[in-house]
C-alpha cells in the first residue's frame, strides 16, 4: 500500500469502515473530504489548515480536488506540507489542451511531493488525448491510479465507454437520493470490472440538508448511529457497497466528525433506504 509516497505508512484511527478502492486500489477509510468552493472560504477565515488537521485526526484520509477548483489545489498542498504521508491525494486534469494537461499532472505532481495517489480525468474532458499520458506516468510510478469522472447523466453513455476499455482504475459520480441514475448502468458496470467508487454530491451540494426533517422522522435510524439528517444521507449512499468512499465538501472543521461519524457500521438495509428518501422527498 502506498499512499503519498513510496514508503508512507498510515495508521487508521477512528471507527470509519475501511473499502478496497476497486479490484487493485488500497483500503481506504469511506468518508472522504472535497474540496470544492469549501477549501477556499475556510483559507479566507484562516481555517484551511485547521480544517485538513482536523480531517487527518478523525481518520479522513481520501482527499480530493481539481484544477477547476481555483486555489485548492495550492491550498491542499499547503495544508498537506508535513503531512503529505497521512493523505491519499485524489486530484484531477482538466484542460481541451493535451500540452496543458501535461502542464496540470506536472504541477500537481510538484505540489504533492511527486506523486499523486489517483489522478482523474475531470468531466471526461478531453481524455482520450489525457489517458495515454496518464499511463505513462502511471508506468513511470508518479500516479498510483487513474480514474475517470462527471457529474451529468447526460454523460453517462460516454463514461460507460471509457470504463469498458479496461484502461481506468476508478469512476467519480454524484450519488443521493435525488440522483440515482448511475444506479442503472455505471455501478453495476463498475462493480463487474473491479472499478472504485468515490460518490461526489452526497449531500447534492448542500441542498438535501435545506429543509431537514423533524428530528423525531429519524428515530428509526438511532440504531444505525444517526444522529443528524446529513449522517443520514451520508450513509444512505456508503449503504450500497458499490461505493467506496464518499467526499462531502465542507469548510467548517467542526462538520469533519459529524461527517466521518457516518462511515461505521450497521449499514442501512432496504427499508432504511426507503425511508431516508421518502424523507428528501423521492
Amino acid at each position: 500500500m502506498r499512499f503519498g509516497g513510496r514508503n508512507a505508512t498510515l495508521v487508521y484511527r477512528g471507527r470509519m469502515e475501511k473499502r478496497r478502492l476497486g479490484a487493485s486500489g488500497p483500503e481506504l477509510p469511506v468518508v472522504g473530504l472535497g474540496t470544492w468552493q469549501r477549501l477556499e472560504v475556510a483559507d479566507r477565515r484562516g481555517e484551511a489548515e485547521t480544517l485538513v488537521d482536523a480531517a487527518l485526526d478523525a481518520g479522513v484520509r481520501v482527499f480530493d480536488s481539481s484544477p477547476m477548483y481555483g486555489r485548492a489545489e495550492r491550498i491542499l498542498s499547503r495544508t498537506l506540507a508535513g503531512k503529505r504521508d497521512r493523505a491519499f491525494v485524489a486530484t484531477k486534469v482538466w484542460t481541451p489542451s493535451p500540452e496543458e494537461g501535461r502542464a496540470q499532472v506536472s504541477r500537481a505532481l510538484e505540489w504533492f511531493g511527486g506523486y499523486i495517489d489517483l489522478m482523474q480525468i475531470h468531466n471526461l474532458v478531453a481524455w482520450r488525448d489525457h489517458l495515454p499520458m496518464l499511463e505513462e506516468e502511471k508506468a513511470a510510478g508518479r500516479i498510483g491510479m487513474i480514474g475517470a469522472t462527471h457529474y451529468s447523466p447526460a454523460a453517462f453513455d460516454e463514461l460507460e465507454e471509457v470504463m469498458r476499455t479496461g484502461r481506468i482504475d476508478q469512476i467519480q459520480i454524484p450519488y443521493n437520493p435525488g440522483e440515482r441514475r448511475v444506479e442503472q448502468r455505471i455501478l453495476p458496470l463498475a462493480h463487474e470490472m473491479g472499478l472504485g467508487v468515490l460518490v461526489m454530491r452526497p449531500l447534492r451540494e448542500g441542498r438535501l440538508t435545506q429543509s431537514p426533517p423533524q428530528p423525531a422522522a429519524l428515530e428509526r435510524l438511532r440504531e444505525f448511529g444517526v444522529e443528524t439528517w446529513p449522517q443520514a444521507l451520508l450513509k444512505w449512499g456508503l449503504s450500497d457497497p458499490r461505493c467506496h468512499v464518499t467526499i462531502p465538501a465542507t469548510s467548517r472543521p467542526d462538520r469533519i466528525a459529524e461527517n466521518v461519524a457516518a462511515g461505521a457500521p450497521p449499514w442501512f438495509g432496504a427499508d432504511e433506504r426507503d425511508l431516508v428518501a421518502r424523507l428528501a422527498g423521492y
